[in-house]
């Protein structure tokens, strides 16, 4: 892999870097700094520079090491680069002394995908978990914002400036901030707790009705397939995060009503506050019957993907909650064929889709291959979601079975979408 990619740019300019350790080789580093590089572009940057340095662990005090932090300086310097995102999250000395060496804007991956989630929250919800969300990331790193930590406040306990009682006998404006930031975040999980309660109330509002949720790592089409299940206009877009506010719909098939929900997408080194902050969220997730897992076969690390999503339902406690695999973006799907002689081992990249699904339905044969956005496959996909919600119906109410016609005589035109959802905004 290059050290360096330059282009000529004139937007807002950016410069990648990430390092190859014992526990992250080559292969898995490019392919953070790809999605690194994703990442980027969604915020609205131009990726003109990417640098990797082989290291056993990551430098404690720069990140990487002081000679490639000067290599990076002078690429810098030369063209006019505004900003360096580093793909691991740095601590608030890391951030200190690597400023301090390139004078530009230093974000790390946690930061990058804050701000994204700043960019794309539109409900109160969204946007009072993302603040809480920031703050929590900026309260270990406030000393690197102060350039005057000596500097003491009055000893009478009386602030300047009308800030009455804020500032204490001796106290730094750190502690101030410190103080500050705490009682803020304070304030917005209180605000967090009343959305819950709410939200907590419309879903008991909704009766028994079965609940399906679209799970999936960010950008995989969770959002294309609500629209084409439910008949909606849920905001679709080939970016990172474009979804953040959980939309739930009623969609009825044939006589058969369940509540469908697109929820945010996963991605790998999520920072723990998101996953903390997003938790009414996750509610969606840990209350559905049944989870439909949404994978991008198209990209080469879909495994990966795969494995990630698992981890984070396990971690919320929802491993055990019924499975349906999608094998979406069929349409996208490329394979590099391998020469005659080459005698190394075939990998992901090297099998024809046939030879993919095979070995996929022999591993699992709860899945299925569609494109949502080329509406390949619909019908099976339609009819195996429709048998699974007929079947969690049958179970709940067994007495009702004569209503659910099979799948056969359903009319699947008459597929309507309510007026029900979690976009609503809290006061």
């Amino acid at each position: 892999m290059k050290d360096f990619i330059i282009s000529e740019v004139q937007q807002e300019t950016a410069v990648l870097v990430g390092l190859i350790t014992q526990e992250q080789d080559e292969t898995k580093t490019n392919e953070y700094l790809a999605e690194l590089e994703f990442l980027t572009e969604t915020a609205g940057a131009v990726i003109v520079g990417q640098f990797t340095q082989r290291l056993d662990k990551q430098n404690p005090t720069t990140y990487v090491g002081t000679g490639k932090l000067q290599e990076i300086r002078d690429f810098v310097e030369e063209h006019e680069v505004g900003m360096v995102i580093f793909d691991d999250e740095l601590s608030a000395k890391q951030i200190r002394n690597i400023e301090k060496v390139l004078e530009v804007k230093i974000l790390d991956r946690t930061s990058l995908i804050l701000d994204i989630f700043a960019m794309r929250a539109q409900t109160a919800s969204a946007k009072t978990q993302v603040e809480l969300a920031q703050y929590q990331y900026m309260l270990p790193r406030l000393t690197r914002l102060w350039t005057h930590l000596e500097r003491q406040g009055g000893g009478s306990g009386t602030g300047t400036g009308g800030s009455v009682g804020l500032r204490g006998p001796g106290e730094t404006q750190l502690e101030i901030d410190k103080r500050i930031i705490g009682d803020r975040i304070s304030f917005l999980k209180k605000q967090l707790e009343k959305i819950d309660r709410q939200k907590a109330t419309q879903r008991q509002n909704r009766g028994r009705m079965i609940r399906v949720a679209l799970v999936g790592y960010t950008n995989v089409g969770k959002s294309t397939i609500m629209n084409m299940l439910a008949k909606s206009e849920v905001f679709a877009e080939n970016k990172l995060f474009a979804t953040l506010d959980t939309t739930v719909r009623k969609v009825v098939v044939g006589n058969l009503p369940f509540l469908l929900s697109d929820t945010v997408g996963f991605i790998r080194k999520l920072p723990t506050d998101l996953v903390d902050s997003f938790k009414s969220t996750l509610d969606e997730v840990r209350e559905a019957d049944l989870l439909i897992h949404v994978v991008d076969i198209s990209h080469p690390s879909f495994e990966d993907h795969i494995r990630v999503v698992e981890q984070t339902l396990a971690d919320i406690d929802c491993s055990d909650k019924p499975v349906f695999l999608v094998f979406n973006k069929i349409d996208a799907y490329s394979f590099i064929k391998k020469d005659e002689d080459d005698l190394t081992p075939a990998t992901v990249e090297n099998r024809t889709l046939e030879e993919l699904m095979n070995t996929w339905m022999a591993k699992a044969q709860d899945c299925i291959f569609i494109s949502a956005l080329e509406k390949t496959n619909l019908e099976e996909f339609r009819k195996e979601i429709y048998d699974r919600i007929r079947e969690l119906h049958v179970q709940r109410f067994p007495y009702n079975d004569f209503l659910y016609p099979i799948y056969d005589d359903v009319d699947w035109d008459n597929i309507v979408e309510s007026d029900e959802s979690e976009e609503d905004e809290v006061e």
